[in-house]
């Protein structure tokens, strides 16, 4: 089993609703900084604001060049039974 990763340590600060209309974009800025907030209403929880996880890298097309290839049959018809199979017959 491998060793997991300590989980990070998150401060979430609530911050008033009418606050965080007048403050948003800092709190946004903020947020993508890596810091936390919930959002309440008369005391109460309503919403998270987060930073969004790092978005995956952009597939770069052709890296699978002559890794694979197309059968010639590809897109030819399917045999009888198999269509029949698809269509409930």
């Amino acid at each position: 089993m491998s060793p997991r990763k300590p989980a990070k340590h998150v401060v979430r600060e609530p911050v008033a609703l009418y606050d965080a209309k007048t403050h948003l974009s800092s709190l946004v800025d903020r947020a993508a900084a890596g810091e936390e907030f919930v959002i309440t209403k008369s005391g109460h929880p309503l919403a998270r604001l987060m930073p969004l996880e790092q978005a995956p890298e952009k597939r770069v097309p052709g890296q699978g060049k002559g890794r694979w290839r197309v059968a010639k049959d590809f897109d030819s018809p399917l045999p009888d039974d198999i269509l029949d199979a698809f269509e409930g017959r």
